[in-house]
Protein backbone atom coordinates (compact mmCIF):
# COMPACT_ATOMS: atom_id res chain seq x y z
CA UNK A 1 0.00 0.00 0.00
CA UNK A 2 1.31 3.41 -0.99
CA UNK A 3 0.93 6.38 1.43
CA UNK A 4 0.65 9.87 -0.03
CA UNK A 5 3.17 12.54 1.02
CA UNK A 6 0.83 14.42 3.39
CA UNK A 7 -0.18 11.30 5.29
CA UNK A 8 3.47 10.21 5.54
CA UNK A 9 4.46 13.61 6.91
CA UNK A 10 1.66 13.56 9.50
CA UNK A 11 2.49 10.01 10.52
CA UNK A 12 6.18 10.87 10.93
CA UNK A 13 5.27 13.98 12.88
CA UNK A 14 2.98 12.00 15.19
CA UNK A 15 5.64 9.34 15.77
CA UNK A 16 8.33 11.90 16.59
CA UNK A 17 6.01 13.71 18.99
CA UNK A 18 4.77 10.47 20.50
CA UNK A 19 8.33 9.64 21.46
CA UNK A 20 8.52 12.86 23.47
CA UNK A 21 5.00 12.29 24.92
CA UNK A 22 3.99 15.88 24.14
CA UNK A 23 1.47 15.59 21.29
CA UNK A 24 -1.24 17.69 22.95
CA UNK A 25 1.28 20.32 24.04
CA UNK A 26 2.56 20.58 20.50
CA UNK A 27 -0.89 20.88 18.95
CA UNK A 28 -1.95 23.66 21.31
CA UNK A 29 1.32 25.60 21.37
CA UNK A 30 2.03 28.68 19.29
CA UNK A 31 3.84 28.61 15.95
CA UNK A 32 7.14 29.67 17.46
CA UNK A 33 7.17 26.71 19.85
CA UNK A 34 6.08 24.33 17.09
CA UNK A 35 8.84 25.48 14.74
CA UNK A 36 11.41 25.28 17.52
CA UNK A 37 10.33 21.74 18.41
CA UNK A 38 10.37 20.55 14.80
CA UNK A 39 13.43 22.30 13.48
CA UNK A 40 15.56 22.92 16.55
CA UNK A 41 17.23 26.15 17.64
CA UNK A 42 20.34 25.79 15.48
CA UNK A 43 18.48 25.00 12.25
CA UNK A 44 19.12 27.64 9.53
CA UNK A 45 15.49 27.47 8.35
CA UNK A 46 14.24 28.22 11.86
CA UNK A 47 16.80 31.00 12.30
CA UNK A 48 15.74 32.67 9.02
CA UNK A 49 12.05 32.31 9.89
CA UNK A 50 12.65 33.88 13.30
CA UNK A 51 14.68 36.73 11.80
CA UNK A 52 11.98 37.44 9.20
CA UNK A 53 9.32 37.39 11.90
CA UNK A 54 11.25 39.90 14.04
CA UNK A 55 11.80 42.16 11.01
CA UNK A 56 8.09 42.01 10.13
CA UNK A 57 7.09 42.88 13.72
CA UNK A 58 9.53 45.80 13.75
CA UNK A 59 8.15 47.11 10.44
CA UNK A 60 4.60 46.86 11.82
CA UNK A 61 5.68 48.82 14.91
CA UNK A 62 7.29 51.58 12.82
CA UNK A 63 4.21 51.86 10.60
CA UNK A 64 1.92 52.02 13.64
CA UNK A 65 4.02 54.78 15.22
CA UNK A 66 4.01 56.77 11.95
CA UNK A 67 0.22 56.45 11.63
CA UNK A 68 -0.30 57.61 15.22
CA UNK A 69 2.09 60.55 14.74
CA UNK A 70 4.61 59.41 17.37
CA UNK A 71 7.54 59.42 14.92
CA UNK A 72 8.47 60.98 11.63
CA UNK A 73 11.02 59.90 9.06
CA UNK A 74 13.42 62.64 8.00
CA UNK A 75 16.56 62.91 5.89
CA UNK A 76 19.56 63.94 7.95
CA UNK A 77 22.85 64.32 6.13
CA UNK A 78 21.59 62.21 3.24
CA UNK A 79 20.44 59.32 5.42
CA UNK A 80 16.95 58.40 6.56
CA UNK A 81 16.43 58.67 10.29
CA UNK A 82 13.54 58.24 12.68
CA UNK A 83 12.70 61.18 14.93
CA UNK A 84 10.30 61.31 17.87
CA UNK A 85 7.58 63.94 17.65
CA UNK A 86 6.25 65.84 20.69
CA UNK A 87 3.38 63.37 21.03
CA UNK A 88 5.89 60.51 20.73
CA UNK A 89 7.95 61.94 23.56
CA UNK A 90 4.78 62.28 25.63
CA UNK A 91 3.89 58.66 24.90
CA UNK A 92 7.41 57.57 25.86
CA UNK A 93 7.13 59.47 29.16
CA UNK A 94 3.79 57.82 29.85
CA UNK A 95 5.25 54.39 29.14
CA UNK A 96 8.29 55.12 31.31
CA UNK A 97 6.37 56.33 34.34
CA UNK A 98 3.26 54.20 33.97
CA UNK A 99 4.70 50.78 34.72
CA UNK A 100 7.04 51.51 37.59
CA UNK A 101 5.81 51.01 41.12
CA UNK A 102 6.38 54.29 42.94
CA UNK A 103 8.05 54.36 46.33
CA UNK A 104 6.53 56.45 49.13
CA UNK A 105 8.72 59.13 50.65
CA UNK A 106 10.71 58.01 53.69
CA UNK A 107 10.07 61.21 55.66
CA UNK A 108 6.27 60.95 55.28
CA UNK A 109 6.03 64.34 53.55
CA UNK A 110 3.90 64.96 50.48
CA UNK A 111 4.78 66.81 47.30
CA UNK A 112 2.26 69.45 46.28
CA UNK A 113 2.13 70.96 42.81
CA UNK A 114 0.31 74.26 42.29
CA UNK A 115 0.04 75.53 38.73
CA UNK A 116 -1.56 78.40 36.86
CA UNK A 117 -1.33 77.97 33.10
CA UNK A 118 -3.12 80.62 31.00
CA UNK A 119 -6.25 79.60 29.06
CA UNK A 120 -4.52 80.10 25.70
CA UNK A 121 -2.09 77.30 26.62
CA UNK A 122 -4.73 74.62 27.21
CA UNK A 123 -2.62 71.95 25.49
CA UNK A 124 0.20 72.58 27.95
CA UNK A 125 -2.26 72.32 30.84
CA UNK A 126 -3.59 68.99 29.56
CA UNK A 127 -0.04 67.76 29.05
CA UNK A 128 0.89 68.75 32.61
CA UNK A 129 -2.13 66.92 34.02
CA UNK A 130 -1.22 63.83 32.05
CA UNK A 131 2.39 63.92 33.29
CA UNK A 132 1.24 64.40 36.88
CA UNK A 133 -1.18 61.47 36.65
CA UNK A 134 1.56 59.24 35.28
CA UNK A 135 3.88 60.21 38.12
CA UNK A 136 1.27 59.17 40.69
CA UNK A 137 -0.15 62.56 41.64
CA UNK A 138 -3.81 62.93 42.60
CA UNK A 139 -5.91 66.04 42.07
CA UNK A 140 -6.49 67.87 45.34
CA UNK A 141 -8.22 70.86 43.71
CA UNK A 142 -8.52 72.02 40.10
CA UNK A 143 -4.90 73.19 39.78
CA UNK A 144 -3.46 71.63 42.94
CA UNK A 145 -2.07 68.09 42.82
CA UNK A 146 -0.46 66.04 45.60
CA UNK A 147 1.62 62.89 45.81
CA UNK A 148 3.02 60.82 48.71
CA UNK A 149 5.57 59.24 46.35
CA UNK A 150 9.23 60.07 45.93
CA UNK A 151 8.93 61.63 42.45
CA UNK A 152 10.41 65.08 43.06
CA UNK A 153 13.31 64.71 40.59
CA UNK A 154 11.14 63.14 37.88
CA UNK A 155 8.65 65.98 38.29
CA UNK A 156 11.33 68.62 37.93
CA UNK A 157 12.81 66.94 34.85
CA UNK A 158 9.39 66.63 33.20
CA UNK A 159 8.52 70.25 33.90
CA UNK A 160 11.83 71.46 32.49
CA UNK A 161 11.58 69.22 29.45
CA UNK A 162 8.15 70.59 28.50
CA UNK A 163 9.07 74.17 29.55
CA UNK A 164 6.27 74.25 32.10
CA UNK A 165 8.38 75.13 35.13
CA UNK A 166 7.54 78.86 34.93
CA UNK A 167 3.84 78.11 35.55
CA UNK A 168 4.35 75.63 38.40
CA UNK A 169 5.29 75.80 42.09
CA UNK A 170 6.44 72.67 43.90
CA UNK A 171 5.93 72.49 47.66
CA UNK A 172 6.93 69.93 50.25
CA UNK A 173 4.07 69.47 52.73
CA UNK A 174 4.51 68.04 56.23
CA UNK A 175 0.83 67.15 56.91
CA UNK A 176 -2.19 66.64 54.70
Amino acid sequence: MRINLTDKFLLDLYESLDETRDVVGFLFSNRYKQARMLLGDGNPVFTKWLKDKKRRKFTELINYCKRKGYIKIANLQGKQSIMLTKSGVGKAFKANFGFKKQRKRQDGKWIMIIFDIPQKHSRARNLLRSVLENLGYKMFQQSVWVSPYDVFEKTEKSLQFYSLDRYVRILLVEKM
